[in-house]
């Protein structure tokens, strides 16, 4: 027995490639970066959707476990939604201009390809029926929530240092919270368009309080949320789900018509697919547990 699970560890240790598995959680942190921009998305989605949300509260809950390994770990993870929000800023503020419905559909694909181990995940440490009814429940409550959002008017909030923390601080809810749209209260407080000019722009004076909001935001809540998952995985896990697929509903683009149709198709199979790829070749790159 002893030597079956030598053979089984010496053969895990082969497959793990440290240049893949960079390259892995860079393009991670890229999709998340993008996600936390888009108008109607969430980053703590596309987190919890590429399996980094929960090492990451954990990691900021207790900043003293393994600091060295887990900032060595998210490091790439972190370059990645810095150069998503940054380099992409120009290219979604274009793409979701001009062809909203098309590229919700991508990112609605990517999305259901990694709804499958969505699914096995929380159910790693049991589940029972009443589970799936909280899931459902919070899917239909994260439903109504984001069409109540679109509902509501607009006001204008001038530009400051304090508006850029507390869109930082937006921001990092949208992380922490999976299923809030930053996006989508920035563009009711009229600070979107700002926020995407300066960041294109590598305006400092916009992109440094931003940081800073992020940052707190995070660090404040990780802690309450790594908690939570010690405490009831399987409720917390299913509740999140229950948010990824109400939201992941409520984004889904109406009035789409003609070779739209057939376009809208071919981009979410191609981000299913990406997706779902991209879990595969995680998955033949295993690490050693951080926590």
């Amino acid at each position: 027995m002893v030597q079956k699970q030598e053979k089984q560890l010496e053969k895990t240790n082969t497959q793990y490639n440290p240049v893949i598995d960079w390259i892995v959680r860079l393009a991670k942190g890229m999709l998340v970066g993008i996600g936390a921009i888009v108008p109607g998305f969430s980053g703590g989605v596309l987190a919890v959707v590429f399996g980094i949300y929960e090492p990451m509260m954990r990691f900021l809950s207790n900043l003293r476990v393994k600091f060295i390994e887990n900032f060595l770990f998210f490091l790439p993870v972190g370059i990645g939604g810095v150069v998503g929000v940054v380099a992409f800023s120009a290219v979604v503020d274009f793409a979701f201009s001009n062809y909203a419905a098309q590229f919700t559909w991508l990112f609605i694909g990517f999305i259901a390809g990694t709804l499958p181990s969505l699914v096995k995940t929380s159910g790693k440490e049991g589940r029972k029926a009443w589970h799936w009814l909280l899931l459902a429940g919070m899917a239909g409550l994260t439903f109504f929530y984001m069409r109540w959002i679109e509902s509501i008017q607009n006001v204008t909030m001038t530009p400051s240092i304090w508006s850029w923390l507390l869109s930082g601080i937006l921001m990092g809810l949208g992380m922490v919270v999976p299923g809030m749209s930053p996006s989508n209260f920035l563009i009711y407080l009229g600070l979107y368009q700002p926020m995407a000019s300066g960041i294109r722009q590598l305006d400092l004076a916009v992109i440094l309080p931003i940081m800073a909001g992020v940052l707190l935001c995070i660090l404040v809540f990780a802690k309450l949320v790594s908690l939570l998952f010690n405490k009831a995985y399987a409720i917390m896990y299913h509740l999140i789900l229950g948010i990824v697929v109400g939201s992941t509903i409520a984004i889904i683009p109406s009035g789409v018509r003609g070779w739209t149709i057939l376009v809208c198709g071919l981009l979410f199979a191609g981000g299913a697919i990406a997706s779902y790829a991209l879990g595969v070749l995680d998955e033949k790159n295993p690490r050693e547990s951080m926590f």
